[in-house]
């Protein structure tokens, strides 16, 4: 009876234990470098929100301004029945604004003022509110405006009828884009 009980409690010999730590120590780097990179990117997500809040508050900025016959400084703005009677009509996309309007313009009033105008926005840097404040610093902003009145309404209607508008965001490699339509209310905005 007491060699019975002798041979049940032999215990672990040597080889056995370094086995187990070798297969344990190849599951605990498995572990760890499945979790590091996730560690690494944990802010990532912080990085891509911020990138589609400011895209999106450009692209609501853009899309809200008037989009008529003329351009709102134009004499002709609220009577213009078509391009034909503005001295500065909307249906030509301008690479750079027409009197030397940029966002956020100062005095008041040499803003950009029509959708139109948001597609000479390349390339802005350290992004803030219309008026220059509270800068995003490493944040980079395009916005492209296009006429999209084909497209969205049929081979048939006048392109100029709508507009669409990108704007992408990009900081460290990394980049969001969102797309918005804006169509014609003539004669009024």
């Amino acid at each position: 009876m007491s060699i019975d009980i002798a041979l049940r409690q032999r215990g672990v010999t040597l080889v056995e234990l370094i086995v187990f730590i070798v297969i344990v120590s190849v599951g605990v780097v498995g572990l760890i470098s499945v979790i590091s990179p996730m560690v690494r990117t944990s802010a990532d997500p912080m990085v891509t929100k911020q990138l589609a809040a400011i895209a999106e508050s450009l692209l609501n900025e853009a899309i809200h301004q008037p989009y008529t016959w003329c351009d709102p400084d134009d004499t002709a703005a609220t009577t213009a029945q078509s391009y034909a009677d503005c001295a500065n009509p909307q249906n030509t996309l301008k690479e750079v604004p027409a009197g030397g309007e940029v966002r956020g313009g100062t005095p008041p009033g040499t803003g950009l003022d029509n959708v139109a105008d948001y597609g000479s926005v390349v390339g802005v840097n350290n992004i803030g509110d219309a008026a220059g404040n509270n800068a995003m610093a490493g944040y980079k902003a395009d916005i492209v405006v296009a006429h999209a009145g084909k497209a969205l309404l049929g081979a048939a209607a006048d392109d100029t009828a709508a507009l669409s508008v990108t704007v992408t965001v990009t900081r460290n490699g990394e980049t969001f884009s969102l797309t918005g339509y804006r169509f014609r209310y003539a004669p009024r905005i």
